[in-house]
């Protein structure tokens, strides 16, 4: 794993504060916590063992839901068993290093999920609008070196956060007020010009998830032209149903993650403790969903999960 170790170590330590203001409430507020992060895990890793055993599931499709269930799993893990340490122990303490590095591995998760979602729309397109042309067009050593080229995407964008912040003096309390190394709250106990630091986060934020959701929505606006040549209202159903879990998926990511983003820049009215519950919520429900909404919507990959639930009763 890599570690971000650029701090003399007179000034090697944070202060998590966890949620400022809410400090007598952290014990309760670590159950739902704790309850989100257990289901999110049994979930995800229940796909990614029903999507291993069954090789019928060995499909382009299912390897992209593989992958967004390790993104799914990896990112509350990076936030959740330290905050549980500050709600339950009151430990907060956290080395420079570890705080980058916690940093780091965040925000490469977070991008490395809006690369999956992209390559998502990009594979329903295909089954879609060139459906006798799927199997050659997304093979899963395609899906592959896209997922490869995504997390490579991923670490060239975030890399530099950990690495400007490392060149920033820190001052003399290093209290950070947050539950986990945010970017913006991290640079916020520097004494020094972070000017650079909130606008290379800002544009990369913009950028990424701009291109993203270009991307994502000229996939969609090719599905629906696609679909108004068609003039049977069945297959019109059946072609909508095979996106109903992505677009769900979709809306339980983007529209939090942006909001997040601008009002934990902009949003200087807004109470601390309102802001940080907003970030985790972010982090912590996704990944719970996700598991959820695919389970549902669609058929095969229910079918095989109530296939071993009902053999292990």
């Amino acid at each position: 794993m890599a570690v971000f170790n650029l701090t003399p170590p007179e000034t090697s330590t944070f202060i998590l504060v966890g949620i400022p203001g809410l400090e007598d409430a952290h014990l309760w507020i670590s159950i739902p916590f704790t309850m989100f992060y257990i289901m999110g895990l049994l979930g995800n890793f229940t796909i990614l063992f029903v999507v291993g055993k069954e090789k019928t599931l060995h499909k382009p499709m299912y390897l992209l839901l593989c992958m967004l269930a390790l993104t799914d799993i990896a990112t509350p893990t990076f936030i959740v068993p330290k905050a549980l340490c500050i709600f339950w122990f009151d430990l907060k303490g956290i080395t420079v290093s570890g705080c980058l590095t916690q940093m780091f591995f965040l925000h490469t998760s977070s991008v490395m999920h809006s690369a999956i979602l992209v390559t998502m729309a990009f594979d329903r397109y295909v089954a879609i609008c060139n459906p006798l042309r799927y199997t050659t067009i997304l093979t899963n050593v395609r899906i592959a070196k896209l997922g490869i080229i995504g997390l490579m995407r991923a670490v060239l964008c975030t890399l530099p956060l950990p690495l400007l912040l490392s060149r920033q003096p820190f001052c003399a309390d290093r209290i950070i007020r947050h539950m986990f190394c945010d970017h913006i709250a991290v640079a916020k106990t520097s004494c020094g010009d972070i000017t650079v630091n909130r606008m290379y986060g800002l544009v990369v934020a913009i950028v990424v998830i701009g291109l993203d959701l270009t991307l994502i929505g000229l996939s969609y606006g090719l599905i629906i032209r696609a679909l108004l040549r068609i003039s049977s209202k069945k297959a019109h159903q059946k072609a909508l149903s095979t996106c109903t879990a992505h677009i769900f998926v979709m809306l339980t990511s983007y529209p939090p993650f942006l909001f997040s983003i601008l009002t934990h820049r902009f949003g200087q009215d807004i109470a601390p403790h309102i802001l940080i519950i907003l970030a985790n919520l972010y982090f912590l429900l996704p990944p719970m969903l996700n598991p959820i909404i695919y389970g549902i919507k669609t058929k095969e990959l229910r079918d095989k999960v109530g296939k071993y639930t009902c053999r292990s009763s």
